[in-house]
This record gives C-alpha cells, sequence and structure tokens, in this order.
C-alpha cells in the first residue's frame, strides 16, 4: 500500500517542479533564457517551442539573443514574442532578434511578485487537489475492506503531513522568487 502513497508523493514533487519552472518564467530584470520556455513558434503550420527553432544566447546580462536556424522564422518568432505576456518588443536586424531587458520598475515588480504569487497558488491548489484524490482512493479501498479503519487514519495523516510538507515547500519557493524580484 505505500507504493500507492508513494506514487501521490510523486505527484506532488512534480508539482512543485512545474511551480518552479513556472517560476524561471518570470524574468527578474536580467536576461534568463527561461523566460522563453513558453514560447510557441508557428513553424510549418504547427506550434513548436522557440529553443526547437532557434539557438538563444546572453551576450551581456541584459540581453538575450534568437538566432533562428531557418532565417525564415525571424517573423514568426518576432510575432510569438509580440504575443506573449513577456512586455518586451523584440528588435529584429535580419538575422538575429534581440530582446533587451530593461531595469525592473517599482510598478513591473509588484506585478510579477502578483504573478509568482498566482503560480504559488496554482501549485497548492494542485497539491490539494492530489491529497483529495488519494483520500478518495483510500476511502474506497476502506469500503471494499482492503484496508482496515486504522490504516485508513494513518494514511490520512501520512497524506496530511506529505500536504503540508509540499505547500510549505512551495511558500519558501515564493519567498525567494519574490526577494529575488525585489533585490534586482
Amino acid at each position: 500500500m505505500k507504493d500507492v502513497h508513494k506514487q501521490f508523493d510523486e505527484k506532488m514533487r512534480k508539482t512543485i517542479e512545474v511551480v518552479k519552472s513556472d517560476f524561471a518564467s518570470v524574468r527578474a530584470g536580467r536576461a534568463n533564457a527561461a523566460v522563453l520556455d513558453k514560447i510557441l513558434v508557428e513553424y510549418y503550420g504547427v506550434p513548436t517551442p522557440l529553443q526547437q527553432v532557434a539557438s538563444i544566447s546572453t551576450p551581456d546580462p541584459r540581453t538575450l539573443a534568437i538566432q533562428p536556424w531557418d532565417g525564415s522564422l525571424l517573423k514568426a518568432i518576432e510575432r510569438a514574442i509580440l504575443t506573449s505576456d513577456l512586455g518586451i518588443n523584440p528588435q529584429n536586424d535580419g538575422k538575429v532578434i534581440r530582446l533587451s531587458f530593461p531595469q525592473l520598475t517599482e510598478e513591473r515588480r509588484k506585478e510579477l511578485t502578483r504573478q509568482v504569487r498566482k503560480y504559488a497558488e496554482n501549485g497548492k491548489v494542485a497539491i490539494r487537489n492530489i491529497r483529495r484524490d488519494a483520500l478518495e482512493t483510500y476511502k474506497d479501498q476502506k469500503k471494499k475492506s482492503i484496508i482496515t479503519e486504522d490504516q485508513f487514519k494513518e494514511y490520512e495523516e501520512d497524506l496530511q503531513t506529505m500536504t503540508d510538507k509540499r505547500c510549505k515547500e512551495i511558500d519558501g519557493l515564493t519567498a525567494e522568487k519574490e526577494k529575488e524580484l525585489m533585490a534586482v
């Protein structure tokens, strides 16, 4: 039965990885290629991740350079960046697209902090949903007499401990990211 427990713990861990990846996509005033992770470019009619159609480099701390492997993609990449929520205007020189990251204003920092909190809350909701699914599984097993009432209570307590631990982990990651945003 503990293997089922492990399964739910693994789902919670994966949720935390998703939250970390969401946090990485929030730009903190420095050029970071992770902000482009969620940008999809129309490539032969198929939405394709930007990293699969171009090389991305950081020539200096505040600039990202995007060089497509197929020059005909420049306009599509530029369009994808403009329609994203990055809030940066790409500069296209005909070969390379440059993204210049300005210093964050106080207003933008607060906006990014709200976005980080939203990602954190989504992660916590996902973890609580995993807990709910696990409890349903255990209730069903108790009803079918696969586990006893005592085992059910033990699993319920373990599950709550696991949930609290993962939510605290998300809180810690959120505090770290907010500190990073306010320090830039």
